[in-house]
Order: C-alpha cells, then structure tokens, then sequence
C-alpha cells in the first residue's frame, strides 16, 4: 500500500510512504543507505543496476515521490535529491507450516515501512 504525503509550499518537499512491503527492514535498508542525499538522476541509475531484490520497490516510490512533487508541487525532476529516507519494521505475518506426527512449525514473514523524502536543491 503506498500513501502520497505532501506538504505544504513553503517547504518544497515531496514525500511518499510504502507500508507492509513484504521484505526485511535490513535488507530494504541496505539499498537506501546507497541513495540517500544523491540527486534523482544518480538514484535512478543506482537502483537500475543493484542486483538486489529490494531496489525494485524503492525504484518505484522514488519514481512516485518524483512524480508528486512534478504533478502537485510544480518542481522540476532535474532539481531534486534525497533528503530523507528511512526504513522501518513492520509487523510480522506468521503462518504455520504443518510438520511430521501432526505437529506444526512456524513461519515468520517479516513487512517493512519505508518512506522517501524529496527536496528541490536550492539554487543560490
């Protein structure tokens, strides 16, 4: 499920937030540690070339995030970078699998929030 945050003018910061992506928080945090603070352009080569699984639903929200601040705030995509992104736990689905002489073992699927923050570099 993602949800569009956007704030107010006066701030110039786009924000996007992904809750209950099926993944772990550190493996999704991996990922965001290597594009925060990088412009838009470089984020998007970054996330293009990992090899890993959970690139493909940050490449995702960074393209939403881009997007809200293009549509709804009139920055141009050029002109942004990473200001913020975060990384948190989600809650933990457990399912049981069910085991030799009717006995039962358990699965635990772990979810992860993460939310992406984009800022207009300032042009002095």
């Amino acid at each position: 499920m993602i949800k569009n945050e956007n704030s107010d003018r006066s701030d110039r910061e786009a924000k996007v937030l992904a809750q209950h992506v099926c993944m772990s928080s550190l493996k999704a945090r991996r990922v965001i540690d290597q594009i925060r603070g990088r412009s838009y352009e470089e984020t998007l080569m970054i996330l293009e070339l990992m090899p890993y699984r959970a690139s493909y639903p940050i490449l995702n929200l960074v393209y939403s995030a881009a997007a809200n601040a293009s549509h709804n705030m009139g920055l141009n995509k050029a002109d942004l970078f990473i200001s913020k992104a975060e990384v948190n736990r989600g809650a933990i689905v457990k399912k049981l699998r069910p085991r030799a002489r009717g006995r039962s073992y358990l699965i635990k699927k772990t979810t992860c929030h993460i939310k992406i923050f984009l800022k207009e570099k300032s042009k002095i």
